[in-house]
């Protein structure tokens, strides 16, 4: 299996713990990773498909935006995040969640590319 790279020259071995979020045509990535001196760190990365090309043979790519969270930040990043949710909710509601699909449901032509 061949090792993803990211820009810093380290491979996915360094991820100690993932998590992914589905969310529509994107994918959020929670993940722990370790720097060569052994420190955590806080990865978020959104994933996006893009498509693009002839539609009838279209090319997908993926758009990738990452933020790194170091543990001294966890505190007051989650006290932004939190009070940013907070003024979101009090400001329009509650979002209304999006129905998960079941996999086994899915037909071809109703997916989104």
């Amino acid at each position: 299996m061949k090792e993803n790279q990211n820009t810093f020259g380290h491979g996915e071995k360094d991820i100690l713990f993932s998590r992914a979020v589905k969310a529509g045509k994107r994918i959020y990535y929670v993940d722990v990773k370790q720097n060569s001196r052994g420190d955590m760190y806080l990865s978020l990365t959104e994933s996006k498909k893009i498509v693009s090309g002839d539609p009838d043979m279209p090319q997908f790519n993926f758009e990738k935006h990452k933020i790194f969270v170091y543990p001294e930040d966890f505190e007051k990043f989650t006290t932004s995040l939190a009070d940013a949710m907070k003024f979101i909710n009090e400001q329009q509601g509650p979002v209304e969640q999006r129905p998960e699909y079941d996999r086994t449901d899915i037909k071809l032509d109703e997916l989104e590319f």
